[in-house]
């Protein structure tokens, strides 16, 4: 016989996950980024996420509280993050009868009064290219990311503001690219390989940028688990390599002077701001 707190598991687990959605004017890339930070602060929901970009007209912003007054009225009220900055737009969205979390009209009153100034009001400037220097500086320092990928190409790699180094599967590469993507950084990155632990020493063409380097480390185990994911059953995705690269690679750190970080467990964007930090790096 089921008891009633088996009942209550059961229902919980039949119950649908709230749905959020993201609006925006632009892209909706800060509404999500600033949306799902909020959301983690409540680690035992889970949800449905709907993000709609690119709302410009009026018609279209009825079209979308449209679709949110509809889950309201059929019991599953969205939470709504929205950052419309479009003042006929933002207006229509507010009305909806979703959960509305307004984070432009939260905080744009204050800055016109520090700044004395009125906001423009104009959408798509925080990843469009109303800054045109900027926007260019950043899909230059892409390009570079990939030129200088794993050791690819060692040309004009004194222009590297950073050189990430570490064992392979540490997390060079996405880290280089969310750098030069989000921050305009040229980051070039390099693997260490067998001839680098033997002889204890940085890959030749870095010896002069060696203020420039910065290491990555990780977790025996979970440096296997991702290596078994490329190459299974291999010597490269053994523990007992990962362990033995991993230990070289601190010691080669150490020895040189190369500041470093154990990326095991966190985020791009963790490693990428520490690294920002600790390097004294800004675009």
């Amino acid at each position: 016989m089921t008891s009633t707190s088996e009942l209550k598991t059961t229902g919980a687990e039949r119950a649908p996950a709230p749905v959020v959605f993201f609006l925006s004017n632009s892209t909706g890339i800060t509404a999500e980024t600033l949306g799902n930070t909020l959301l983690t602060q409540f680690p035992g929901h889970r949800f449905e996420r709907r993000t709609i970009p690119f709302i410009t007209t009026t018609e279209e912003a009825r079209r979308v509280v449209g679709t949110i007054d509809s889950l309201a009225a059929a019991g599953r009220r969205p939470i709504v993050f929205s950052t419309a900055v479009t003042r006929d737009i933002r207006a229509i969205l507010s009305q909806s009868k979703g959960h509305f979390v307004d984070l432009y009209d939260a905080h744009i009153a204050q800055l016109e009064s520090a700044l004395q100034a009125t906001a423009s009001g104009e959408p798509g400037k925080a990843h469009g290219v109303g800054d045109a220097i900027r926007y260019q500086s950043r899909m230059t320092a892409v390009e570079y990311a990939m030129e200088h990928d794993d050791g690819q190409s060692i040309r004009a790699l004194g222009r590297a503001a950073l050189i990430l180094i570490a064992p392979s599967r540490c997390g060079k590469t996405p880290t280089a690219m969310y750098l030069a993507l989000q921050h305009g950084i040229l980051a070039a990155n390099f693997p260490l390989i067998e001839e680098d632990f033997s002889r204890q020493s940085l890959p030749d063409p870095l010896l002069p940028y060696i203020h420039k380097c910065f290491g990555l480390t990780s977790l025996p185990v979970r440096l296997s688990q991702i290596r078994q994911e490329r190459r299974p059953d291999t010597t490269y995705a053994s523990l007992a390599q990962c362990s033995y690269e991993l230990r070289n690679a601190e010691e080669m750190y150490r020895s040189n002077g190369v500041p470093s970080m154990n990326s095991a467990s966190m985020s791009v964007e963790e490693i990428s701001a520490t690294i920002l930090q600790r390097m004294q790096l800004s675009h």
